[in-house]
């Protein structure tokens, strides 16, 4: 009974993060994006969304996500697939030199690929210097997808990684001695039990590019709005929380939506990154 006591005690402050930071803020997206000024109800903040403006940045939000997204499966699967080959040797390490730039500050790595990308920057430098033609790439949705795959990978390789390496290899021994050869094991064995895996990244790297707004504004140069842009602006230059709200919330059930996926097809969290 006392150490029960004791736990509760100890959950309190956890408790109490979550009410401010977590229940309270999201009450108040409520409250806002479901009234007007004047504090009545309304669903005029939610529906505006199919304003055509509003619906375009919704579209290529969604659009850039699902391709960035598609990159990461198809970069990260290979690369999973050969740190758990590894089995012991280094592959720790080399997961870890993967994800050292995480470390770093987002804007930072954001910034550091608009010095990349410019026109003026460092890649061009090196095309002219080659006598090769140069690349304009910034401000474009191209460069957007770029800093979304650079920032958002290692959510993808982590949580593949993890399936991946917790296969048992007697299962894929299995396969080999009854005649799988390497390409029929890994479609027919390794990726049906890694989707798990699959599922988990994708909501880990969707969610974010689908909310992103620093790196369509860092690399898209203000030129190109995404839903995060258009919602950011509401709250930072319109001062008009309602429709910030709505729109965000919008974006919740994208949010939840995913979760949903997830809790479906990775019941036991096997696709958690490590």
């Amino acid at each position: 009974m006392k150490s029960n006591k004791f736990v509760k005690m100890l959950s309190i402050p956890y408790v109490l993060w979550a009410v401010a930071f977590i229940i309270i803020p999201l009450l108040m997206v409520f409250y806002y994006g479901f009234s007007n000024k004047e504090g009545k109800f309304t669903f005029t903040n939610i529906l505006s969304i199919f304003q055509a403006v509003h619906f375009k940045s919704l579209y290529l939000a969604l659009l850039l996500a699902l391709i960035s997204t598609v990159i990461c499966i198809l970069l990260a699967y290979p690369l999973a697939l050969i740190l758990s080959s590894m089995k012991g040797k280094n592959d720790h390490l080399i997961v870890f030199i993967f994800i050292l730039p995480m470390w770093m500050n987002f804007l930072l790595r954001t910034l550091a690929w608009q010095t990349l990308l410019e026109n003026d920057g460092v890649i061009n430098n090196v095309l002219q210097f080659l006598h090769l033609p140069t690349l304009h790439i910034i401000n474009t949705p191209a460069a957007i997808v770029f800093g979304m795959i650079y920032n958002f990978l290692p959510f993808m390789v982590l949580p593949l990684y993890n399936v991946i390496n917790k296969i048992d290899q007697n299962t894929i021994n299995a396969a080999r001695d009854l005649g799988a050869n390497y390409w029929q094991t890994l479609f027919h064995v390794i990726f049906p039990l890694s989707i798990p895996g699959i599922i988990s990244g994708i909501t880990m790297v969707f969610v974010p590019s689908l909310t992103t707004f620093v790196v369509s504004e860092m690399l898209g140069g203000s030129k190109i709005l995404l839903i995060g842009n258009v919602i950011e602006q509401e709250f930072t230059q319109n001062s008009n929380w309602h429709l910030g709200s709505g729109l965000s919330i919008v974006l919740m059930i994208f949010i939840i939506i995913s979760m949903v996926i997830t809790s479906v097809f990775d019941k036991e969290g096997e696709g958690n990154a490590l």
